[in-house]
């Protein structure tokens, strides 16, 4: 049975043609190029109902996934894209339960993913050095509804507090080199790391740091994504596409090499 939309909910508010609004469900008239309609019309009614405005566009409201979240959270910095994070969870081996240390929180878009992924009884440790960047992730993560979910804290300058004690370390730094001894120390035995950076000169030099260190089965990847037109009649590729956005690098720790 469709969840009632009440007032206050999340919804995200659809146009025929693709484009679309994370908003609430209150008493408050939302306009777009197109028309305005009173969010307030969708109190009381299913997720996936319809709103017609009043020059005749329809309104869709949906419940918000957390790839919504993730493409509209108010950013400052560059954020992981989903084509990224995907992968990051997988290779990570993110799930319910699980403490993940993140440094470079950012923006918070991978914050809030690996928030969602830990579920309630899991935790996330974000370090970042800008406490403007911490209170804007704060407040992207508040939005999602996953802010209990997460420990933010301050810079990393004597490396992490935590000492064997947590299950993947995600690094998305300008020098993650630096932090290799940390990552390690605060690593389970075994426990994978990740890296992101944007530089084949990063991946270097991150790369040859990672052969001074006990870590085994390194990876380097890079993600292309590619939409396509959706119309049956023609379809093809997007004049665009997502192309380079970072260099993904993944190691296990060991106890000795």
């Amino acid at each position: 049975m469709s969840e009632t939309i009440r007032e206050g909910d999340p919804i995200l508010l659809c146009l025929p043609e693709g484009g679309s609004y994370l908003l609430r469900a209150e008493e408050r008239v939302f306009h777009t190029h197109r028309d305005r309609v009173p969010l307030s019309g969708f109190i009381g009614k299913p997720y996936g109902s319809r709103v017609i405005g009043p020059n005749g566009t329809p309104f869709y409201a949906l419940r918000p996934t957390i790839h919504d979240y993730l493409m509209k959270v108010r950013r400052a910095t560059q954020i992981i894209y989903p084509k990224d994070i995907g992968l990051i969870l997988l290779k990570l081996d993110v799930g319910p339960g699980k403490v993940v240390l993140e440094c470079g929180t950012g923006s918070g878009a991978l914050t809030t993913a690996l928030a969602h992924a830990v579920g309630p009884e899991g935790r996330v440790i974000s370090y970042e050095r800008e406490e403007r960047f911490r209170e804007l992730a704060r407040e992207n993560l508040r939005r999602a509804g996953l802010a209990e979910r997460v420990l933010l804290k301050g810079e990393a300058t004597e490396g992490f507090e935590e000492k064997e004690a947590v299950d993947a370390v995600f690094l998305d730094v300008r020098e993650p080199w630096e932090l290799l001894p940390a990552a390690w120390r605060a690593l389970k035995g075994g426990a994978p790391l990740g890296v992101l950076v944007p530089t084949v000169n990063q991946v270097s030099r991150l790369l040859a740091a990672l052969e001074d260190h006990p870590f085994v089965g390194l990876e380097v990847q890079e993600i292309l994504q590619r939409f396509y037109k959706v119309n049956p009649e023609r379809l093809r590729p997007e004049d665009r596409m997502v192309a380079h956005t970072g260099y993904l690098i993944f190691a296990r720790k060991v106890l000795e090499r």
